[in-house]
């Protein structure tokens, strides 16, 4: 049972970023309470910026880290 997950974005365009980002989270588990979001930063910031921006009923909230290559999306339970 796990109840992280993780997907990276990184080098893909923003509408390919989008449509991986939602197989992910349409295929989420239930049990699985957090996804992290590697989109990086130094290349560029549309899919940061799109990820940020990203909305699906599934995403309680999201966190800004210190990392300013990823953001964690909490899951609806």
């Amino acid at each position: 049972m796990s109840y992280f997950e993780e997907i990276d974005l990184h080098g893909l365009s923003s509408q390919t970023a989008k449509s991986r980002l939602d197989e992910m989270i349409r295929k989420l588990p239930r049990d699985v309470r957090e996804l992290t979001v590697i989109h990086g930063y130094h290349g560029g910031t549309a899919i940061r910026d799109m990820v940020r921006r990203y909305k699906n009923p599934r995403v309680e909230k999201k966190i800004l880290g210190l990392n300013q290559g990823s953001t964690v999306f909490i899951i609806k339970p």
